[in-house]
This record gives structure tokens, C-alpha cells and sequence, in this order.
């Protein structure tokens, strides 16, 4: 009888192993996924707006340089053209109500002279409005050169002879006015005088320093007093029918009497310095009188000296 046909059982290996080899695979299989999982997160997460960039700051253009033009002092210009010969003429019996007084006689001169340029110019009394009189360049009793009180770009304000009034009508006090510095030729000065009647001195006072040159003299008695502020050399001259000059030069003032209309028949009352046999103490008629060798020392000094007197 023939024995059934068998399968044989099946044979069970045993697991292999992995060697070293495998497991350095394994290792860098691993290393390089977590690699590639990293690179893909860092490129993957949300990343926050840039900041936006300040502008940048432009570079400062430097502003050229210019230099400012000064500014005019004083009234403006005026280069009007005016006919002088209908205007009354400045000199020493003039009397011009349209011109103004001193109102500031105890203040100081301003160091210049001033002459017409042309045989006569126009004087105002304000530098906006109109002239009001004419200045000559040439008279016979001078009066020509005057004192200026203030100097601006274009005016000088100055001293000049003449009466606003006479005294029993009005002020006699020292005149005043306005001139164009283009109608003017000016001249520096370097001294002026100042009298004191209190202490009784006399100073020729030249870059300012004072030579004082008299410690008494004779001054104008209280009905004719010799009047007080500012004024200048109008003239001097050797008057021989005066003879109680003894022939020594009177040096006339700008300033006249501020109690009389006029004097020795004359339309005005000058006020000047003059040689006197008597000569201290309130005696004159205004006038001041002083030795001959302090009228000496005076008559050098050019006319538009300036003259302050002060009580």
C-alpha cells in the first residue's frame, strides 16, 4: 500500500541581525530627515512686516552769504530843486518865525562845520515839510559857517543867526534848522568853547580836553543877561569905533539878547566876547567881557567854533 503524500512543515529561521553598517545608515537617513523638517519649518513659519526704513535725511545745502545793505539814518532823502530867491535869507537881523528854536541847548555839538556849497540853499525847519528859509553862502557881517548839532545820512541840523521873534514879541532864543549834506560843505572841528558865569571859567575845550583859559570875567547884568545854551563864532573883526575894545578883535556869537529888541541903534542885540577895562561881575549888556589876552586865545578859534554857556 502506498503511504499519503506529506507536506513538509515549514522551517523558521532566526531573525538576522543588523550589523554596523546598517545602523550608521540608519543614523544619517534620520539626521538628514530632521534636517530637511527643520529647513522646511524655519521657511515655512510666519515672519513679522519689516519695519519701514526712515527716509533718509537730505544733505544741508548751504544759503549763500550776502551782506545786508545799511539802513539810511535819519530823514530820507529829498533832492527836490527850490527856487531860495523867494525865501527870506538867514543872517543875523533876519527874523524868521518858521524856524525853530534850541530845544535841546545844553547838549553837546556834533564835531562839524557846514558852508553852502552854492551862493544860497534852502533851510528847513522840518526835514518832511518845505523849506522855510535860504542860508548864503557869503554875507557881510558872516554868519556863513554854522555849528551842526546832529549829522545824519542826508540832513545836518544846525545852528544859525537870526531871531525867531524879538524879545518883546516872542523867543529870541538861538535858531535852529535843516540842511541837505548835499547842498553843504563839511568840515571837522577839534575844539569848542564853554563859559560857566556861576564859576566864572572860560575852557577852549579841543578833543576833549579842557584848557581853561579864564577864572573871571564880567557877564550881563539881570535886566540884560547874557543868554544861556548853545551857539558859535559868528564873526570876528577889530571894531575901532568901539573903543572900549582898545583895538583888541571882537569875537561876535550867533546867540542874541534875550531882553533887547536891539542895541545902539542897531536891529539886533549880538552877544560877543570883547576886550573891557572892566571886566568882573555881572555889569553888561549881555556881552562877556575879558582880558586881552583871553580875547587873544578866542579870536584864533574859526568861525562855526561851537560856544556852550551855562549859568
Amino acid at each position: 500500500m502506498t503511504a499519503p503524500e506529506t507536506t513538509p512543515p515549514p522551517r523558521h529561521r532566526a531573525p538576522r541581525r543588523l550589523g554596523p553598517r546598517a545602523w550608521t545608515l540608519i543614523a544619517a537617513i534620520g539626521v538628514l530627515a530632521l534636517t530637511l523638517i527643520v529647513i522646511v519649518a524655519i521657511l515655512l513659519w510666519p515672519r513679522p512686516e519689516p519695519e519701514p526704513a526712515a527716509a533718509p535725511t537730505p544733505p544741508a545745502i548751504a544759503s549763500p552769504t550776502t551782506t545786508p545793505t545799511p539802513t539810511p539814518t535819519g530823514f530820507p532823502a529829498n533832492t527836490g530843486v527850490y527856487d531860495v530867491s523867494t525865501l527870506p535869507q538867514v543872517d543875523v537881523f533876519a527874523v524868521i518865525p518858521a524856524l525853530p528854536v534850541d530845544i535841546a541847548p545844553e547838549a553837546p555839538f556834533a564835531g562839524f562845520t557846514a558852508h553852502a556849497a552854492a551862493p544860497a540853499i534852502p533851510v528847513w525847519a522840518d526835514p518832511l515839510g518845505d523849506p522855510v528859509a535860504a542860508l548864503p553862502a557869503e554875507y557881510t557881517f558872516d554868519g556863513t559857517t554854522v555849528a551842526v548839532i546832529e549829522n545824519q545820512d542826508d540832513w545836518v541840523h544846525v545852528l544859525l543867526t537870526g531871531r525867531q521873534a524879538l524879545p518883546s514879541e516872542g523867543s529870541p532864543a538861538q535858531l535852529t534848522g535843516w540842511l541837505r549834506t548835499a547842498d553843504v560843505q563839511l568840515s571837522p572841528v577839534d575844539a569848542h568853547v564853554e563859559v560857566s558865569i556861576s564859576a566864572r571859567t572860560i575852557d577852549i575845550v579841543r578833543n576833549g580836553v579842557p584848557e581853561r583859559i579864564a577864572t573871571d570875567f564880567a557877564w550881563g547884568a539881570d535886566e540884560t543877561p547874557t543868554p544861556i545854551g548853545r551857539a558859535f563864532i559868528m564873526m570876528t573883526r577889530v571894531v575901532p569905533e568901539f573903543e572900549y575894545t582898545r583895538g583888541n578883535p571882537m569875537v561876535y556869537l550867533s546867540v542874541q539878547s534875550p531882553t533887547l529888541d536891539g542895541f545902539g541903534g542897531a536891529d539886533a542885540a549880538v552877544t560877543a566876547f570883547h576886550y573891557h577895562d572892566e571886566r568882573t561881575g555881572p555889569i553888561s549888556n549881555g556881552c562877556i567881557r575879558v582880558d586881552e589876552a583871553i580875547i587873544a586865545r578866542l579870536a584864533e578859534l574859526p568861525q562855526g567854533t561851537g560856544v556852550s554857556i551855562r549859568p
